[in-house]
């Protein structure tokens, strides 16, 4: 006699490749395996289905394992250039309702030019993007004041900062609270401290925790796979791989102003409407970059991301 098959709905947690871990509608986590080849929007990615994807599935109870048939339209989701020069897609997650980059500016430092391309990936995807500085535990005064130059630039362009210590706990309980009832995307590079800062949020997690490289003072993968796991005040965290580079994809080149807030803001002041703010006369971006309204390390990092360099 051949069980009834169950057609059921549930979140994508975890994914290994081979098996696709999905949170059912009742809370249950079942191990499911993919239908066929999925094609999303016609991205070419390495990976079809993401952590947070919305989907149903045909549920086997006798094999108790499941069939994903379909994946429903994304609100949106961060995506990434599978390798540097690659065209191919990795999408990080999806169906995100806040990302925040864990940023360490030592033991190892994250690079300007790696924020703003989070930022801007977030920023063009609709997904409301803030900063954590971690490690506040091993700034010295060079350090305190830079990270206090950072935090005015970044807050000046419309992204909140938090400045936390997941080794002795310093205001973890405030991004706990910001992450109550939503669902969190935690990224950044290896050894940043994005494990670390989970097991502080939610200790019950015990998520394994890496170690730096004395000799590059880099970090060492831990997180092999991105996962959602559950807080116990109320939404979900996404934990990923700890990442070297962020490389823009499926953007074009007039979208990328609309991406710097900051610049976007004086936009409407400028001469044209479609200004790039590298050679038109009367541009209010340029303006501020003189006045010093507009970041001087942003604008580069704008120019950058606009000639896509690395």
């Amino acid at each position: 006699m051949i069980s009834e098959i169950l057609n059921l709905r549930g979140v994508v947690c975890k994914s290994t490749g081979s098996w696709i871990t999905v949170r059912a509608e009742n809370g249950s986590k079942i191990q499911c395996k993919l239908k066929g080849q999925f094609r999303i929007h016609g991205l070419r990615s390495t990976n079809p289905v993401a952590i947070g994807d919305r989907i149903a599935f045909d549920y086997f109870p006798d094999e108790g394992t499941g069939l994903i048939t379909q994946i429903f339209a994304r609100d949106n989701y961060i995506i990434r250039k599978a390798t540097k020069l690659s065209k191919i897609t990795h999408i990080i997650a999806a169906n995100l309702d806040h990302a925040y980059l864990i940023v360490t500016l030592a033991k190892p430092r994250t690079s300007n030019g790696f924020i703003d391309r989070f930022l801007v990936t977030a920023t063009g995807y609709y997904i409301p993007a803030s900063l954590i500085f971690n490690k506040i535990d091993l700034y010295d005064p060079a350090l305190k004041k830079k990270e206090k130059e950072l935090r005015e630039i970044y807050e000046n362009a419309g992204y909140p900062c938090y400045s936390v210590s997941a080794l002795r706990g310093d205001c973890v309980y405030q991004i706990r609270d910001l992450m109550k009832d939503q669902t969190s995307l935690f990224s950044g590079y290896s050894g940043a401290g994005k494990s670390a800062l989970i097991n502080a949020i939610e200790p019950g997690k015990d998520l394994k925790v890496g170690r730096i490289s004395k000799v590059h003072n880099k970090g060492m993968h831990t997180t092999t796979f991105a996962e959602m796991f559950d807080l116990s005040n109320g939404g979900y965290i996404i934990d990923t791989p700890g990442i070297k580079e962020f490389g823009l994809i499926d953007f074009e080149k007039s979208e990328i102003p609309r991406c710097f807030p900051e610049m976007d803001t004086l936009l409407p002041q400028c001469q044209f409407n479609n200004c790039t703010h590298t050679h038109e006369p009367n541009c209010a971006v340029k303006e501020g970059l003189n006045s010093g309204k507009i970041s001087r390390m942003r604008y580069n990092s704008y120019l950058s991301i606009l000639n896509d360099e690395s």
